[in-house]
């Protein structure tokens, strides 16, 4: 599916993200139109998902980050739907994944510190639906985070 082009400019991509098409296309050793269309051509398949800013919520003071595992009771057909629906309108969630296995659920939450976190765990998301379980996981480092492949 990949050639050694695409392999290179996904690579020079990843590494910065912010590298314009003519030089993105000196470092893969490309022309700018042969860069442009190869690029067209990644994001057309789906391999290249979207262009996105990358943001440091730590840095905007967000400095608790917490993941959320949910096993949901599943005595109701619609309780993955109803719990999803609601969870999307909590803005402190940042992440929803969805699992196979005793966990159901993870949500990835943050808040400015723990007093905002405690109130949001009170008044949001222990008001969400079909709850049968829930174990909370608190962030204390990031020691990789990356959806490069090796290519």
């Amino acid at each position: 599916m990949l050639d050694d082009t695409d392999r290179r400019l996904l690579r020079h991509l990843l590494g910065d993200p912010s590298l314009g098409a003519a030089a993105l296309a000196d470092l893969a050793g490309v022309t700018p139109a042969t860069c442009w269309r190869r690029l067209e051509r990644l994001r057309a398949s789906g391999v290249i998902r979207r262009d996105a800013a990358v943001i440091n919520w730590r840095a905007l003071g967000y400095e608790v980050e917490v993941s959320l595992r949910f096993t949901l009771d599943k005595t109701n057909p619609r309780a993955f739907d109803e719990f999803i629906a609601a969870a999307r309108e909590v803005p402190e969630v940042i992440g929803i994944e969805t699992f196979l296995g005793r966990v159901d659920v993870r949500l990835n939450v943050i808040a400015r510190d723990m007093a905002q976190y405690q109130d949001i765990y009170r008044r949001r998301i222990l008001a969400l639906p079909h709850i049968s379980e829930l174990e909370a996981l608190m962030l204390i480092a990031t020691i990789k985070d990356s959806e490069a492949l090796p290519l």
